[in-house]
């Protein structure tokens, strides 16, 4: 174990979260009527939002794989985009790229794929943001696999054009109220959407 995180007991009590939401992940995952579910819920929280582009993510084991949704999305209207993350160096903030179905894809960090076509006029400042949660909790605030990743992209993001952020989960990953401590860099994502329903927060949060 790292020796910060010995040392940092909400570092480790995290760590714990994300070992112990593994299988309800897995779990969940391989339930048609929750995976049926999450796409209709999705598909209403996006239809009511109404970005004209969504950055999305390449689907790792246990998490709701968008990319089917996404396709469908897309072909409704020609005027809407759609880009995936790509990690240009480790622990620095992700870039976004155009992406459609079929397009070309390279292996990327992570051994996640990525678009393959990135010049300047393939990168993309989406919308909205679909974000993969190991685990979140009411508030929005959300557990993930501790690389900070969409926090430094969120920070580094141009102030004028902040994004939505929609966090996709399962309902068995949420976690009590008051667990996920908020660090100082943490910001509540602006909604979740699992196979339940959907759970405004941040920027959405009924005032």
């Amino acid at each position: 174990m790292n020796p910060s995180i010995a040392r940092n007991p909400l570092a480790e009590a995290k760590k714990s979260w994300r070992l112990r939401l593994r299988e309800a992940r897995l779990a969940a995952f391989s339930d048609k009527v929750a995976n049926a579910a999450l796409t209709a819920n999705l598909d209403a929280l996006i239809a009511h939002l109404a970005p004209r582009s969504i950055g999305f993510y390449w689907p790792l084991p246990g998490e709701f794989d968008a990319r089917e949704w996404i396709a469908g999305w897309l072909a409704a209207d020609a005027s809407r985009r759609a880009a995936l993350p790509v990690i240009r160096e480790r622990h620095t903030p992700l870039q976004f790229y155009f992406w459609t179905p079929g397009a070309p894809m390279r292996e990327g960090h992570h051994a996640i794929p990525e678009p393959a076509a990135q010049d300047a006029a393939d990168h993309a400042l989406p919308d909205l943001l679909l974000v993969p949660c190991v685990g979140f909790d009411r508030a929005g605030y959300r557990l993930g696999y501790g690389g900070g990743y969409y926090d430094r992209t969120l920070a580094a993001w141009p102030a004028a054009q902040p994004p939505l952020t929609v966090g996709v989960a399962w309902e068995a990953c949420r976690i009590d109220d008051g667990v996920l401590e908020p660090e100082a860099h943490d910001l509540p994502l602006d909604a979740v959407v699992t196979e339940a329903g959907a759970h405004l927060a941040g920027r959405l949060r009924p005032r």
